[in-house]
């Protein structure tokens, strides 16, 4: 029986480790699932964080895009309204000048040092023809205007009022985004009327016309055969300025 002891205390003792050890081993898993769960929320609070920053990067972009996008409309519009400015102010003055031609022209027919003009086939109709051009481009009808124009001019070509209908015929290509007719118009009114009062504006339109195709040498060069040709009229202070800021 004294044997045996020694055999039963030898047990207990192994089952006390066997014990120990498995409680030691909860507590070690219980750690490193705890040390897990740490490590993976603190990745998941490190990306939650870097979404919020890529969403705010993005919604900071949104917003400039918005404000650029903003400013590039009224550039636009500013810019759309400075053309129309100008454009009424040509009707205009155009309109201004078409009144005083019957007083202008009889001055020069009592002038007896003045050469006598061929006068134009039926300057009625051409008159009637020119203002109901006129008429159809004020009204934005680009295209009826268009038509207008080049037949008053094929009717007409020696007309007081070619040189100015062809002037506008190009302003009507051009306010149809065709700027390719725009300047075969204008090149007209160069090349057949260069002494009118149209060829500077006429070189001027050349010269936006080349810009809008992209053709950036050969607007500057436009512009300084404008000057050349024309130094003292308005059109060439235009091409001046646009020259500086090239």
């Amino acid at each position: 029986m004294m044997r045996r002891l020694p055999l039963v205390c030898l047990i207990a003792a192994l089952g006390s480790s066997v014990a120990h050890a498995g409680v030691f081993d909860d507590d070690e898993a219980r750690r490193k699932i705890a040390d897990l769960q740490i490590k993976t929320e603190a990745r998941f609070d490190q990306q939650a964080r870097a979404q919020l920053e890529l969403a705010g990067q993005i919604q900071r972009q949104l917003e400039e895009i918005a404000r650029l996008r903003g400013q590039l409309e009224t550039l636009t519009y500013e810019t759309e309204q400075a053309k129309k400015r100008q454009q009424d102010f040509y009707l205009d003055l155009d309109s201004r000048l078409r009144k005083l031609e019957p007083q202008l022209n009889g001055d020069a027919a009592v002038d007896p040092g003045s050469e006598a003009k061929p006068a134009a086939a039926d300057p009625a109709k051409e008159s009637q023809a020119y203002d109901a051009a006129l008429d159809l481009f004020k009204a934005q009808k680009y295209k009826e205007s268009a038509a207008a124009f080049a037949a008053l001019v094929e009717q007409y070509p020696n007309g007081t009022l070619a040189p100015n209908a062809q002037y506008w015929l190009g302003n009507a290509w051009f306010a149809q985004r065709n700027c390719t007719k725009a300047i075969e118009a204008q090149t007209m009114v160069t090349a057949r009327y260069p002494k009118s009062d149209k060829a500077p504006d006429a070189w001027l339109s050349i010269a936006t016309c080349q810009q809008e195709l992209g053709n950036q040498a050969a607007a500057k060069k436009t512009l300084q055969t404008l000057i050349e040709k024309y130094p003292a009229a308005p059109a060439a202070e235009k091409a001046r300025d646009r020259l500086k800021k090239k």
